[in-house]
């Protein structure tokens, strides 16, 4: 169970994360539009309050594919409406591979947004000592800790970007089109691996190491869910506020 350890932290922070996000990016997107009644200013906003965050997840692709040998076409980070209805932050056209390196340059924002938030966090705002005394259940020490954060120099420059690059780190519909052959592909040579009676050797030495990345990803993804929850908070009650004031609603 330890080998799964991993793992299951990876998916019980991925879930919160993603829905934080969707929830966050909608309330910001009511409040803009409740409170100037142009969905284009609220598209201009929304853009520029994110716009490190884009440019990173589109300059990922674009650098992947370039690594890979990949061809690439036009890069823009410029907002355009879907006729779905969505709005696509940015796009760079990139030709179709094989299912490995579709799949690589699809994952590239993920990797790259939780790099630079892992940076952020370890190196940037020194929280290493916080999650050690949040471990070791010293709570009085934590909340000192959490209360001493402003005080680091360039803190809200660094939360700030730490907060747009996660907020736009999660790959699109698009970028996860070649997982799903992936996926199959991994788990027909994980069946073969183990008939062939590799599996006591994937467990003792597989399964440790990528138990220990994916917590390691796990904490990434936590500390951008508290601050995508914190965040959404008082905007979904600027937004209540607003629609009270206004007598005008968006969904």
């Amino acid at each position: 169970m330890t080998q799964l350890a991993g793992f299951l932290w990876f998916v019980l922070m991925l879930m919160p994360l993603i829905f934080l996000q969707r929830l966050l990016h909608r309330e910001l997107q009511a409040v803009f539009l409740i409170a100037t009644r142009s969905a284009r200013f609220t598209i201009g906003m929304f853009q520029l309050i994110f716009l490190p965050g884009v440019f990173l997840h589109e300059s990922s692709h674009y650098l992947m594919a370039k690594i890979l040998r990949v061809p690439t076409g036009r890069f823009s980070v410029l907002p355009r409406p879907l006729p779905d209805g969505r709005l696509q932050m940015g796009y760079v056209e990139i030709a179709r591979s094989d299912i490995a390196r579709d799949s690589l340059i699809g994952a590239a924002p993920l990797i790259a947004g939780t790099l630079f938030t892992a940076y952020v966090a370890v190196y940037a705002l020194d929280m290493r000592v916080l999650w050690d005394t949040l471990r070791n259940g010293q709570m009085s020490m934590f909340w000192m800790g959490i209360n001493a954060l402003p005080t680091v120099n360039n803190f809200y420059i660094w939360a700030y970007l730490a907060f747009v690059v996660s907020s736009m780190m999660m790959p699109s519909q698009s970028d996860r089109h070649a997982w799903l052959e992936l996926v199959i592909s991994v788990g027909i040579l994980f069946v073969v691996a183990l008939l062939v009676g590799a599996g006591p050797w994937m467990l003792s030495n597989v399964a440790p190491a990528l138990s220990d990345f994916l917590s390691s990803v796990a904490v990434i993804f936590g500390l951008s869910a508290v601050i995508h929850g914190m965040l959404a908070l008082p905007v979904m009650l600027l937004h209540k506020l607003l629609a009270r004031l206004t007598g005008l609603d968006a969904r």
